[in-house]
């Protein structure tokens, strides 16, 4: 096998094993702290219950998230931007 050869399939072999580790990887953090900060800005209190509706955010629950953003005290046109925050990916 000629070396030219030789180095382009293994310079293939690295190309599609580090493509495959990105594919593999997980989606980029969405954005819970601003999901959490919007809540605050908009005047509620940050607490677990902040936390865990920006949680479900996150996973793609936005009924959920604005559902547990309302009962926290966020308005909800507040709560429902907070939670379309939290659902974004930076890219």
């Amino acid at each position: 096998m000629r070396t030219s050869t030789r180095t382009a399939g293994v310079l293939t072999g690295l190309i599609l094993s580090l493509s495959g580790a990105a594919l593999a990887a997980p989606a980029a953090h969405a954005d819970i702290p601003a999901c959490i900060n919007m809540a605050s800005q908009a005047g509620a209190e940050v607490t677990d219950a902040v936390t865990a509706a920006c949680t479900r955010g996150v996973s793609g629950d936005l009924q959920g998230c604005v559902s547990g953003l309302t009962a926290a005290g966020v308005p909800g046109g507040a709560a429902n931007g907070a939670c379309r925050t939290a659902a974004l990916e930076p890219r």
